[in-house]
């Protein structure tokens, strides 16, 4: 074995010595659970409270429903539905065909299955049948991080309300969500209450 052969091998070794150490003996088998994101901690003081005096409009979709939105917030449209955001602070709409109406066993075997894996380190909190102001609907409540920032990559734990209406042969799926911790509850219920089909 050449000098060089040696030197290389010494390397090889020094690495591997050194990648268990950072480990601590870690085996192998565990160490996706090292690679999956963990929860962030919630914000002491969390932005994006929606002011009680917020005045909000109605946004009617060339998809076929309508709601009522924070006046002034940035939205983008998209050929399955529409966002709007403001800060930390979002809603977003899908409309996709559908067979028929989930239920909360539904949901629970299959859509929060779907988003706790999707999803940055999703917990979910509850699912739970309600009824909004234009029918039933399905409620996922959950925690989950945001994306990161794309300057500071910081991440921010955010409170999510997912709710899933259908009608005539249609699901939306409306999702509100805000920075763990804020005030939005009664305005997220004016939202969900305000969705209609048209």
């Amino acid at each position: 074995m050449n000098s060089r052969t040696q030197e290389h091998s010494r390397a090889t070794i020094i690495g591997l010595i050194a990648i268990v150490a950072l480990l601590g003996g870690v085996p192998i088998a565990s160490m996706g659970a090292i690679a999956a994101e963990r929860p962030v901690a919630a914000e002491r003081n969390p932005p994006g409270d929606i002011p009680d005096s917020q005045a909000f409009v109605t946004y009617a979709s060339p998809l076929g429903f309508s709601l009522q939105v924070p006046e002034g917030w940035a939205r983008t449209d998209r050929s399955d539905g529409t966002g709007f955001a403001d800060k930390y602070n979002a809603i977003d709409v899908a409309v996709m065909p559908a067979s028929a109406a989930p239920t909360a066993a539904s949901v629970t075997h299959r859509d929060a299955a779907v988003l706790v894996k999707a999803g940055r380190a999703v917990k979910v909190d509850a699912i739970t049948t309600v009824t909004l102001a234009s029918g039933p609907a399905i409620l996922i409540a959950y925690a989950s991080n945001s994306e990161p920032n794309p300057i500071t990559g910081k991440q921010l734990r955010l409170e999510n309300h997912r709710y899933l209406v259908y009608g005539s042969g249609r699901l939306a799926t409306i999702d509100l969500s805000a920075p763990l911790g804020a005030d939005n509850i009664d305005q997220w219920t004016h939202i969900a209450n305000s969705f209609r089909w048209r």
